[in-house]
């Protein structure tokens, strides 16, 4: 079980964080990052219109091969994704918590501007402390 990377997305579809865990990934550029977010994004939204049935809160896990993408939409359209192996059990769970990490040490900061990328030492150590 891993977990190789955490991204936070705004509710436009921007990367406002994006933090890699351990070995295993391929380096990406920060355009990339920045694609593959906006992507995601679109994918999501798309997603949350398909329920035969009525609404739906969209896409909540996306698997490939050899890794899973959990996504956690937040009340305010923020997207926090954590990219882990197919094994992982915990991702619902760590993206919750993650959510609690960032409340507390992003949104109560009065110097953060929403919407904006993170820059914020205590929610880097406090997300370092969660899975690093």
């Amino acid at each position: 079980m891993a977990i190789w990377g955490l991204w936070v997305i705004n509710k436009a579809g921007g990367l406002v964080y994006q933090r890699s865990f351990g070995d295993g990934l391929p380096h990406l550029t920060s355009n990339e990052y920045l694609v593959l977010a906006g992507t995601l994004h679109g994918i999501h939204a798309i997603t949350s219109r398909l329920s035969p049935t009525g609404s739906s809160s969209g896409a909540q896990v996306i698997s490939g091969e050899t890794f899973k993408l959990t996504i956690l939409l937040t009340a305010t359209g923020t997207k926090f994704v954590l990219l882990t192996s197919l094994a992982e059990s915990t991702a619902e769970s760590v993206l919750q918590k993650a959510y609690e990490i960032y409340a507390d040490a992003v949104m109560k900061n009065p110097f953060h501007t929403p919407e904006m990328p993170i820059r914020s030492e205590g929610f880097d150590s406090r997300i370092t402390a969660l899975l690093g």
